[in-house]
């Protein structure tokens, strides 16, 4: 049993490493301040098909298990209908589609080629951080405060967890006023494996009551453009919480799929921002904008108890999902 789990660490190393060496030979472009490689260049060295759906407008790449869809002057990949945010446009040059080479190494190989087996140890303390609380209410639709839905979800999320097997602490289990960087900071005194925060969202505007759906955030890498409106830019350095970055894309790609899948929410994707919460953890981690409290359709799975563990149960699919990927 050893022997086979050796042998399996080890060609899932191969095919990660591989990837990246591909990469290497590849030919480089510098466009817009940025390295790019061309996206058929990239699929064939990988042994993966290419296809203009929609000339000069749509590719699609052919990989196990579904398709890759990249669309010119986008900052966006569909990786295997799950909607993944890049932190820099894709290209059209010559009847030919271009990728940065970072959203390749930072994006979508974590995704696509999971070093499997590299966690330290086996997954097991989870910190929920139910966002807001005290004299922050969050968002707030009429009489209704975001604090006190995202302790509800946490709530319902940790008893999920906990009869999955897992240790799960809540940053806050009651309306407690908390500051940013205590929470990251009480995520490593637990020594958690993992640090969820929770939030619901809002939208202003005229448009606004007709904006739907989930969003999962990871840690912006370093020297990148964040895809949320506050938009820091390429210029900023690293933090602590960038030592993941791998590992929090994964983590941030199996809870937005099973929270688009299994829960039926509007897929808004996986997006990059440098949140506080997020720029202090010393663990992999994410933070779940988990539906619109300005959306009617959205409102009933934050109010609806049923709808709010319906959300709970597709987070901790994706928990499970990740976990697969990286434990031994």
């Amino acid at each position: 049993m050893k022997q086979l789990f050796g042998l399996w660490v080890l060609l899932a190393g191969l095919v990660a490493a591989t990837a990246q060496s591909s990469l290497s030979r590849l030919d480089h472009v510098f466009m817009f301040g940025a390295d790019y490689v061309r996206v058929d260049e990239w699929a064939r060295a990988n042994g993966f098909s290419f296809k203009w759906t929609v000339p000069r407008q749509e590719a699609r790449v052919t990989i196990p298990g579904g398709t890759l869809v990249f669309q010119a002057d986008a900052r966006k990949v569909r990786v295997k209908g799950v909607l993944v945010w890049t932190t820099a446009a894709i290209v059209v040059k010559n009847n030919s589609a271009y990728i940065a080479s970072a959203d390749l190494i930072g994006t979508l190989h974590p995704i696509l080629f999971p070093a499997k087996g590299t966690s330290p140890r086996p997954l097991k303390t989870i910190v929920l951080d139910p966002g807001h609380g005290g004299r922050d209410p969050g968002n707030q639709e009429g009489r209704q405060q975001e604090k006190f839905y995202t302790l509800a979800l946490a709530r319902e999320l940790s008893a999920l967890l906990n009869q999955a097997g897992y240790r799960v602490y809540l940053t806050r289990n009651f309306d407690l006023t908390l500051d940013l960087p205590g929470r990251a900071e009480f995520a490593r005194r637990r020594q958690a494996d993992l640090f969820i925060s929770l939030h619901f969202n809002s939208a202003d505007g005229p448009g606004g009551r007709g904006v739907e759906g989930a969003e999962v955030y990871c840690m912006t890498q370093a020297r990148a453009s964040s895809t949320n409106a506050r938009g820091e830019g390429a210029g900023t350095g690293s933090f602590s919480g960038n030592r993941f970055d791998a590992k929090n894309v994964l983590l941030a790609y199996h809870i937005q799929s099973a929270l688009t899948r299994k829960a039926g929410s509007e897929d808004r994707g996986v997006k990059r921002a440098r949140f506080a919460v997020l720029r202090g953890a010393e663990m992999p981690a994410v933070l779940i904008e988990a539906a619109f409290m300005t959306h009617a359709g959205d409102a009933r799975r934050i109010y609806d108890r049923d709808e709010r563990r319906r959300l709970a149960a597709a987070i901790a699919d994706g928990i499970a999902a990740y976990k697969k990927m990286v434990e031994r």
